[in-house]
């Protein structure tokens, strides 16, 4: 069994400007940044990684490797070839796609050939708190390296944005709204979420737009990962999963939405306006209340909850109308069956789940892979936290975009689902930084 090395520093500055410079500090190749409840976790390296597509699971651990077929449970699955790592205290950091929800709904050929799952238990970490740094790493070398360089701090460089323009020139998505809004009217379907890509024309700078964006968002989680051939850095709005080691899960839907960011003046007319509007409230009670029946398969008799109903939650550019639905694990259930029971979000999928999967995939075109899955933390202790990922840029085989969706009612408009988009959008898009070498056009 591997043990880490630890060793405790104060904080010499910001703690997202150190995250910044630990992921360029040259040391690691692969890394994932989660920022968590005032923390900061950076992980940097691979121990070991666990990768799911529709018809397996693959489990790496140094230099072995092993493969298995799926199961009826991936996620259990998950779970069992974790505590197979042989580190004592492993955490997990990865992600999972938005089209792992076909893998629960026993569909997995319509899952597509892309992974939907990786995770990493990493190398090295260091978890940046309001007392301070915890770094633990796999070799002393390593770990006296990450001492030194949280020591040393340097400033952070000043980053040029390069704004993105979010309209939509393809001119689609009016036409797919439009055609939601009559599926909807005429089968069971009540609500779906619609999205939309925004490419970037350049080369990004993820760590500098992480930071950048970082200063001018109010995430609920934020994230940065660079691994397995992805770059994705995100300002997440809600948490789909919360899950403690003492058993007690939250999930926090969202789903209503104005505009932000205008004034004080503008911007608590447009609260009013929200919390007045029968569409907006009608699309987040029937959020809460499906994610108040899928806690509640999991959870003990008489523990589930509503907290915070309809309470306005500013993000960035955008302020939501939000609540959170509390509950304590039942004796049977682990974080990962809390996760099963309420992913993919019910505020980035629709109602009933099983035919908006059907709506998305017949009018987006394109899988979602990672946008509006989840960013996750898990740990040998039992928890889980799991970020719902909105509010992103993305970077995968040569491309890079940016992504936002609206949820779709009977009442909706095509305009305003198209505004509410771009609203959502300029959480990133303003933000962007492009390489080194690629300046303002």
């Amino acid at each position: 069994m591997l043990r880490y090395r630890s060793a405790e520093t104060e904080l010499p500055g910001d703690p997202v400007q150190l995250a910044a410079q630990l992921a360029e500090s040259g040391l690691f190749d692969q890394y994932v940044i989660y920022e968590q409840n005032g923390d900061l976790w950076f992980a940097g390296g691979v121990l070991g990684e666990i990768q799911v597509d529709r018809s397996e699971i693959r489990r790496r651990w140094l230099t072995e490797e092993s493969a298995a077929p799926l199961g009826p449970h991936p996620l259990r699955q998950v779970h069992e070839e974790l505590d197979r790592m042989a580190v004592e205290g492993w955490n997990a950091y990865g992600w999972m796609a938005f089209e792992f929800s076909h893998l629960h709904a026993d569909r997995p050929d319509r899952a597509g050939e892309d992974n939907l799952l990786h995770l990493l238990v990493p190398h090295s970490e260091v978890r940046l708190g309001q007392q301070g740094a915890l770094i633990r790493s796999a070799d002393q070398e390593t770990l006296e390296a990450l001492t030194g360089l949280l020591e040393r701090a340097d400033a952070h460089r000043t980053a040029v944005p390069r704004p993105i323009d979010v309209s939509d020139t393809g001119g689609r998505y009016p036409d797919m709204v439009a055609q939601a809004i009559e599926e909807i009217r005429t089968s069971d379907l009540q609500k779906v979420i619609l999205s939309r890509s925004v490419d970037v024309p350049f080369p990004v700078d993820f760590v500098a737009t992480y930071v950048h964006g970082r200063s001018h968002n109010t995430p609920a989680r934020s994230f940065l990962l660079n691994f397995g051939g992805r770059r994705v850095a995100g300002f997440s709005p809600e948490t789909v999963a919360e899950v403690g080691a003492d058993g007690e899960v939250v999930t926090q839907p969202l789903a209503g939405t104005r505009a932000h960011g205008f004034g004080e003046q503008e911007d608590e007319r447009l609260r009013a306006e929200l919390l007045a509007d029968p569409k907006e409230i009608s699309e987040h009670v029937l959020s809460v209340k499906l994610a108040e029946e899928e806690m509640a398969t999991v959870c003990r008799p008489g523990t589930v909850s509503v907290r915070d109903l309809l309470s306005v939650r500013r993000r960035g550019s955008v302020q939501h109308l939000g609540s959170s639905v509390h509950g304590l694990l039942a004796e049977s259930a682990t974080a990962w069956d809390a996760l099963r029971a309420v992913f993919p979000a019910v505020t980035a999928s629709g109602i009933p789940k099983a035919p908006a999967y059907d709506c998305i995939a017949r009018l987006e075109k394109e899988p979602r892979g990672i946008y509006s899955g989840a960013v996750l933390r898990a740990g040998s202790d039992g928890a889980l936290d799991a970020a719902l990922v909105l509010r992103s840029i993305f970077e995968e085989d040569g491309r890079t975009w940016l992504r936002a969706g609206a949820g779709i009612l009977a009442g909706s408009t095509p305009a305003r689902e198209l505004e509410e988009t771009c609203e959502k959008l300029r959480s990133v898009a303003p933000y962007v930084v492009p390489a080194q070498g690629q300046g303002r056009a």
